[in-house]
């Protein structure tokens, strides 16, 4: 079975045996790294936090076709550790994931905490270890850094995709019926861990390398001392460049749309919809149902409920209107974390 980029779990994917421990883990977490923030975060950082998150949230947009008709994306999780440090990345990520989820239902409410725990904390954290540890004392050496900081986003990525498979694969064995069927995901481990590993390792990684080290590259250009102590104080020029990139990102979001239908880019693996996993699985797991209906998002897949077979150019309009909606509210909800900051005029972010 082919595989996929690490997914944003939809509902039904994962039991109550799963996502309640996932939000466990999660709820703490997120209320340590925002305490972590208070402290450490200085105010004129937050801009750049903001849209370090809404470039996240554009880049996952982009899904890049791979063989078998599935799909993949980058995350950009680890080139926020890199910038802003990891507590800071799990802030940033776990916003544009929850934006996604509620908003636009890529990514399921109950799995929302699962889906941060991959991607906002597993990725991040394991990403920006393998930077420092490379990255070394380089200094303001643009290109060692750079370097550093492409491999801390493979090997994030790859640590985010196993546990993601992982968590799939577990669940044939968390919840079944008395036939031993599973009433979740139905795929095992056998099948959910290659199926996110490979791709991974083949493909994906090295296109969140690219994202991540190239994405450092580019705002060394102004700042060679960017991220140096892991949480920069960042003046107009890459700030200027972030937004920059963003910008781009939103106005080609359309296109990315199109050329991946065109190209056949196929749904990711594991975020297939009820009548898609009914076909590929030969049935529907007796929990799926009543999990996947729990949230219908205002926006489904980046566009208006009811448009899914509409032409591709009438999606891809929606799809470039949520986009830019999307980043919207991500810059405005980090840009209210001002408070938080209220009356710190200094200090560095510490991992």
């Amino acid at each position: 079975m082919d595989g996929g980029a690490v997914v944003h779990i939809p509902d039904g994917y994962l039991g109550p045996q799963t996502y309640l421990p996932a939000w466990g883990v999660m709820a703490p977490a997120w209320a340590w790294a925002a305490a972590r923030l208070k402290r450490t975060l200085r105010r004129r950082q937050l801009p750049l936090m903001a849209l370090a998150a809404a470039f996240t949230f554009v880049v996952m947009m982009f899904n890049v076709p791979l063989p078998g008709g599935t799909s993949g994306h980058a995350v950009g999780s680890v080139l926020v550790a890199v910038l802003l440090g990891p507590w800071a990345a799990v802030v940033a990520v776990s916003l544009a994931l929850g934006v996604q989820a509620l908003l636009f239902g890529d990514g399921g409410i109950t799995a929302l905490a699962a889906n941060c725990l991959t991607m906002a904390v597993i990725m991040p954290f394991a990403g920006w270890w393998t930077y420092r540890l490379l990255a070394g004392r380089a200094g303001s050496v643009p290109r060692r850094r750079a370097l550093a900081a492409g491999v801390g986003g493979y090997v994030g990525v790859n640590a985010a995709a196993l546990a993601t498979g992982l968590l799939l694969g577990i669940q044939p064995l968390a919840a079944h019926d008395a036939l031993g069927r599973a009433l979740y995901c139905p795929f095992g481990l056998a099948v959910a861990v290659p199926a996110m590993v490979i791709p991974h390792l083949l493909a994906i990684g090295f296109v969140e390398a690219a994202v991540t080290g190239l994405g450092l590259g580019y705002l060394m250009r102004t700042d060679p001392e960017i991220s140096i102590a892991a949480t920069p104080g960042p003046g107009d020029r890459p700030l200027r460049r972030l937004a920059a990139a963003v910008a781009v990102l939103l106005l080609l979001a359309p296109l990315g749309l199109i050329a991946a239908a065109r190209l056949g880019a196929g749904t990711a693996w594991g975020e297939w919809s009820a009548g898609e996993l009914e076909v590929i699985a030969g049935r529907l797991p007796a929990g799926f149902d009543r999990l996947a209906s729990l949230w219908r998002a205002p926006l489904p897949d980046y566009g208006l409920p009811g448009t899914e077979n509409s032409p591709t150019a009438s999606q891809a309009i929606w799809y470039g209107v949520s986009a830019a909606l999307g980043v919207a509210v991500i810059v405005a909800a980090v840009l209210a974390l001002r408070r938080l900051a209220a009356g710190k005029g200094s200090g560095d972010a510490a991992p």
